[in-house]
């Protein structure tokens, strides 16, 4: 997969991160661009919310509801 620049990215914990359960995950968003049209693919980039500075993984979007469908 190309490397996105997620330096404008808008990151979402799970709502199964903190409190008593402990932190998780978070998924980011970012701004699209007006010319980028809505059919554009969709990416789900996705980090360790322990360690927001580390690695990211990124999902395209059909792979990213397969798993969630799963789980």
């Amino acid at each position: 997969m190309p490397e996105y620049d997620l330096s404008a990215a808008i990151w979402h914990k799970s709502s199964y991160s903190g409190g008593d359960g402990g932190e998780c995950l978070e998924m980011a968003t970012w701004p699209r661009s007006d010319h980028s049209g809505a059919s554009g693919s969709i990416t789900v980039p996705v980090r360790d919310s322990k360690v927001p500075e580390g690695p990211h993984l990124t999902f395209r979007g059909p792979a990213w509801k397969a798993f969630l469908t799963s789980l």
